[in-house]
């Protein structure tokens, strides 16, 4: 992100008095402020994080450019106004406003994104309005602004739910989102492939069976294996036994515990169990590989 501006550098480039700002309340992704500003003809570099303007009193004719195209619109309370991350923008008003700024990071834009279209989210885009009259987002920047001033019990959480929904808003409503091609027809999903793999990971040194696993997803062990097998191209048992010689791999290279108790801890039935599988996989057994890590 070298070149863009954080949120408390935009006053060197649009200069204002602070009416409110949430800094130092301990929230994160989120941040707030407002700011009285008298009329102004100012160009902003690219920020980090998406802003959102909501006007709170005064009433002025704006103009803004983005992306090389003027736009014009008198903006006063009830409006709101959305500028995505990374551009540059000029504006130009000329009557004095009071505003509230609602700045939202990348990374909770794209968690929730993420989560909303169950794949990894690569972008998210907001259209860039010099005006939206959407009382949903105004009503959701007013909440943050008034927790900004509250200070009350549980503020970052309260925030980050209120922000969450706000972002579900702006996805449904404003954003462009990429995302990765298809993904295999009758594959686990994204949420299934993340919580057996964390499942698998947290029970390597247990029995893993096929039902196990696939109660974890809510699903049949036929069908469990068969979607495991088009998402990570093996079956379940080859994945575990990867797994577990990976790790037991880490801990020969990492630790001086016996090789017996690291091949308890991994999963394997003895240490001749681990010895025969490492040879297996590869080409030399684990106190050969031990000698030359360590």
């Amino acid at each position: 992100m070298t070149g863009f501006i954080n949120y408390e550098q935009l006053p060197d480039w649009v200069p204002g008095r602070v009416l409110l700002a949430s800094d130092g309340l301990g929230w994160k992704n989120v941040a707030c402020r407002a700011y009285h500003y008298e009329g102004q003809d100012v160009i902003v570099p690219g920020m980090k994080d998406f802003m959102l303007v909501g006007y709170r009193s005064g009433s002025t004719p704006m103009q803004r450019r983005f992306d090389g195209r003027w736009t014009q619109e008198t903006l006063g309370p009830g409006a709101a106004s959305l500028l995505t991350r990374a551009q540059q923008v000029s504006w130009n008003w000329k009557e004095p406003i009071d505003v509230t700024h609602v700045y939202l990071s990348g990374a909770l834009v794209a968690e929730v994104a993420s989560e909303v279209l169950d794949c990894t989210v690569s972008e998210v885009s907001l259209a860039d309005v010099l005006r939206t009259d959407d009382p949903v987002m105004t009503q959701a920047m007013q909440m943050i602004a008034g927790e900004a001033q509250a200070q009350g019990l549980g503020g970052a959480l309260y925030v980050d739910s209120v922000a969450r929904g706000l972002v579900v808003h702006l996805l449904r409503r404003y954003a462009e989102v990429r995302t990765p091609l298809a993904r295999p027809e009758g594959a686990l999903s994204l949420a299934q492939e993340r919580r057996i793999v964390e499942y698998i990971n947290a029970h390597l040194g247990t029995g893993m069976d096929l039902k196990v696993m696939a109660d974890v997803v809510g699903l049949t062990p036929c069908l469990f294996a068969r979607q495991f097998r088009r998402s990570f191209g093996k079956p379940p048992y080859a994945f575990v036994t990867a797994q577990r010689l990976d790790r037991a791999r880490r801990l020969l290279a990492t630790t001086t515990e016996p090789i017996k108790t690291i091949a308890l801890d991994c999963g394997f039935s003895d240490q001749a169990h681990l010895t025969r599988m490492f040879r297996a996989t590869y080409g030399e057994t684990p106190a050969v590989f031990r000698r030359r890590a360590l």
